[in-house]
C-alpha cells in the first residue's frame, strides 16, 4: 500500500497542469488522507496548505476548500490537504484514533511527552503514526518552498527562524497579528525548518469557532497573494 500511494502522489506530481488529487496516507482507522493539486508542475515554486492536523481544530478546512475550487494558479504548484487527522476530526479530539497528538510526533527535537489521550502525547516514538508518515512521504516528495499549517484558538501568525520573514508577509496579507515564537518540540514546522533549509513553515491560528465565509476568503486571499511572491 506504501509503494502504491508513493506512486500516485508522484504520478500527480508529474502530470500536466490541471487539478488533481491522490491518497497521501490513510489514518490509523483506515481513513484516506487527500491532497489536491492545482497548478503548474513545471514551476519550481511548490506551496503546501493544510487546513487541519489538530481534530478539533478545523477551521482552517474552509480555507483549503476555497483553495480547491478555485482557479488554478499558473505562476506556482499549489498542494492543499484539507485535514491530515480525519479521525480526530470525527471524534472532535486533539488527537488522532490512538490518542497522540500528530503535532508533537515529528522527528525533529521530538521528546517523549505526557501519555494515550493527554492534550500533547507525542506516541512512543517519533513518527510512530501513519498520518505523519504520510506527511513525510508529500513534503520529501514535493519540498514545498512554503508550507502553511492551519490551527485555532490564538488568532495570530508564528513563525520562528527561517520562516519569520514569509509568516511576516502573511499577517499583513491577512490583517493578522504576528507572533515570532520558537516552535514546540516534534512539530510539523519544526521538522520542516530543520529539514529543508531554505523554505517556510509557519502556523495560522485562527479564533475560536468556525470561520466566516468573508474570512475565509480572505485568508485564501492571503495564501494566494502570499505564494504569488515566490515567483517575483
Amino acid at each position: 500500500m506504501g509503494i502504491e500511494i508513493l506512486l500516485s502522489v508522484v504520478a500527480l506530481a508529474s502530470a500536466a497542469p490541471s487539478t488533481g488529487t491522490a491518497v497521501v496516507g490513510h489514518s490509523t482507522q483506515d481513513r484516506p488522507i487527500k491532497v489536491h493539486r492545482l497548478g503548474d508542475a513545471a514551476s519550481p515554486h511548490k506551496v503546501l496548505v493544510v487546513g487541519c492536523i489538530h481534530g478539533n481544530e478545523c477551521a482552517g478546512s474552509a480555507v483549503t476548500r476555497k483553495l480547491v475550487h478555485r482557479k488554478a494558479p499558473g505562476s506556482f504548484d499549489l498542494w492543499v490537504i484539507n485535514c491530515v487527522n480525519p479521525d480526530g476530526r470525527r471524534l472532535g479530539v486533539r488527537q488522532n484514533g490512538r490518542g497522540v497528538d500528530l503535532n508533537r510526533n515529528f522527528g525533529s527535537e521530538w521528546i517523549p511527552i505526557g501519555e494515550r489521550w493527554d492534550p500533547e502525547y507525542s506516541g512512543p516514538r517519533p513518527w510512530s503514526e501513519p498520518e505523519t508518515r504520510a506527511v513525510r512521504r508529500l513534503v520529501k516528495e514535493i519540498r514545498p518552498e512554503l508550507t502553511i499549517w492551519y490551527h485555532q484558538p490564538q488568532t495570530l501568525v508564528r513563525a520562528w527562524g527561517q520562516s519569520v520573514p514569509a509568516a511576516r508577509k502573511f499577517a499583513r496579507f491577512s490583517n493578522m497579528d504576528f507572533a515570532r515564537i520558537r516552535w514546540p518540540h516534534g512539530t510539523a514546522p519544526n521538522w520542516q525548518n530543520h529539514r529543508f533549509p531554505g523554505t517556510s513553515s509557519f502556523v495560522v491560528e485562527l479564533a475560536p469557532g468556525p470561520l466566516s465565509e468573508h474570512k475565509a476568503n480572505r485568508q485564501a486571499y492571503a495564501v494566494m497573494r502570499l505564494a504569488r511572491t515566490l515567483s517575483g
